[in-house]
Parts: structure tokens; sequence; C-alpha cells
């Protein structure tokens, strides 16, 4: 079953930041943050590690689902890394060592090593390996794909594909509300790894998967306006059905994604969320709680 547009029942969006989150290594938990400086590559330190393995091939929660429980937490020049059973790691934002190559799905891209200590301890806790943990180098420029940004570059560092992933809690509420009725449990928004998720002020100011509908984005900032450019669906693997708390896999998720998020623009994939590129505002901060505006897009 595939899903189908609402009918606009405005001619223009509006909506609030409800959350942000920063993700600073790919496929382990985020950060809930208050606000955020937004660069060329998304959210500042979203992706900017990665956990790979001998030949340098990207680890993900697809393979290893015990990586939803590595929690770090940054702390001004450093990131605190904890997981269940393992002594805290902390690691310098700003310090790496040795320069290597690594691949994060088809692209070979430049990156950092962050040490023999880090490499034993997520050796250790995921129980697979040898694996490193690296930095990606910021002077490199990966491309997201042209295909989807047309005649805008847009960056990124570790993330999957592009800069930015926006959703709502209208969204949420749907998802939810179908696995209640099917006598499952309720969800929350980290199984879906977005940055940026949206909140209307009354039941009918943003519904749900309205982000699947409309154009540019703008954020009213303290600054310059910040533009968000959605420009992809975001087909959705198996991580989704990761409990973030235990690591658990249940189908569940998917399997009610499956049933009426099939989308014809990404060849009847399941999506959840748009994955959206900055056109203006690099250097904002983006705060939750600003408001977010966009016309309907179809």
């Amino acid at each position: 079953m595939t899903f189908t547009a609402a009918t606009p029942h405005s001619e223009q969006r509006q909506a609030l930041i409800d959350q942000l989150w920063v993700y600073p290594i790919k496929s382990c938990a985020g950060i809930s943050v208050q606000q955020a400086t937004l660069t060329d590559t998304g959210l500042d330190l979203d992706r900017a590690w990665m956990v790979v393995d001998a030949q340098g091939q990207m680890l993900t929660q697809r393979a290893v689902p015990r990586m939803a429980l590595i929690q770090p937490e940054l702390r001004h020049a450093e990131m605190v890394l904890r997981a269940p059973g393992m002594l805290a790691l902390h690691l310098s934002i700003e310090r790496a060592e040795a320069p290597t190559q690594v691949q994060v799905w088809k692209d070979t891209v430049p990156a950092f090593e962050m040490g023999t200590l880090a490499a034993q301890w997520f050796t250790d806790f995921l129980n697979v390996g040898p694996l490193r943990l690296v930095r990606f180098d910021p002077e490199h420029f990966r491309l997201a794909s042209r295909e989807w940004t047309k005649d805008v570059d847009a960056f990124n560092q570790f993330s999957d594909g592009f800069p930015v992933l926006v959703t709502s809690t209208a969204s949420l509420d749907e998802l939810n509300n179908r696995l209640v009725q099917q006598g499952q449990a309720p969800v929350d928004m980290r199984r879906f790894r977005a940055n940026v998720v949206l909140r209307g002020e009354t039941p009918d100011a943003w519904q749900a998967h309205d982000e699947d509908r409309v154009g540019v984005m703008t954020v009213a900032t303290d600054g310059e306006a910040v533009q968000l450019k959605p420009v992809k669906p975001c087909p959705r693997c198996p991580m989704p059905n990761v409990n973030p708390d235990t690591a658990e896999v249940s189908p569940a998720v998917g399997d009610t994604l499956q049933a009426y998020r099939q989308d014809p623009r990404v060849k009847g994939a399941v999506t959840f969320g748009m994955n959206a590129i900055p056109l203006s505002g690099l250097g904002e901060v983006l705060r939750v709680g600003q408001w977010v505006s966009a016309d309907w897009a179809f």
C-alpha cells in the first residue's frame, strides 16, 4: 500500500522546532540538544566520527545493533563515551592521530585514527573486530547526490548521504497510533535518528508527514534566516526496529511502516522523514522553539 498526499488545508505550513539531535558517532546513540550551529555538513559535529573494521569499512546498527547502547556526551573540548559494563572513554574533540582512508557506503574518504585506546574500547564492547574509531577529515568535501540536490553542492561527513534529516512529532504520532492499534508498544523519535523534529502548535498546523510535501523550510533565527530544502524522502533500513534502550530487534516498526509508507519517489521504498540541505544561514544557531515556515510543493 503506498501513501497518498493529504489535501492542503492552508497555503503555508508552520511549525516549531520541537527537538534537535546530534549524532557524533555514526550509528551510536544521539544527543538531544537545545541548540546547534548549522554548518555546511549539517549540525555541528553530527556524524563527525565513525566506527570501522580492519579494512576501513563502516560499521552500523544494521549489522551490530549493540551500537545503539553507546552514548556519547559532548563536553566543551572532549567527547565522553559510555556503554554498559565499560569505563567511560574520554576523547579530545580537537585531536586525532594518523591519517587513513575509510569506506562509507560507496565513498572512499580520508579520515584520522582516534588511537589505540578508542580502538580497543569499541572492539571490547561490540565484541567484533578488530575495530577502529575514525574522525572525518574536515578538509575533504563529500558531495551529496546531485540527482537529488540538482544544482546545489551539499556536503556530508559520515551521514548516509545528506546533511540534515527532518521529521515531525505528528509523523511519529501517526506511526504510534497504528502500533497501539496492533497491540504494540509505542516508540520514540530516537528510532529515526532525525536532526530536526518539528511540531505544530495546533493539531492541524503541521500534520503527519507534511515534511514530505513542503518546499524550502525557513527557520527564524536570531540572525540570517536558515533555509533548509527537503530533497529526498529518507528510505528506511531495519534500524528503526532496534530498541535504543536494549538493542533488541523486533520487526513491528518496519512492518507497520510497510503498510502505509511506500514512496514512489524512491521506487516504493518505505520512508520516514525528509533529507534536507542548507541553502542559507550557515553559522547560524538553530534552537528548540524557533518558528519554521514552508510553502506546499507538489
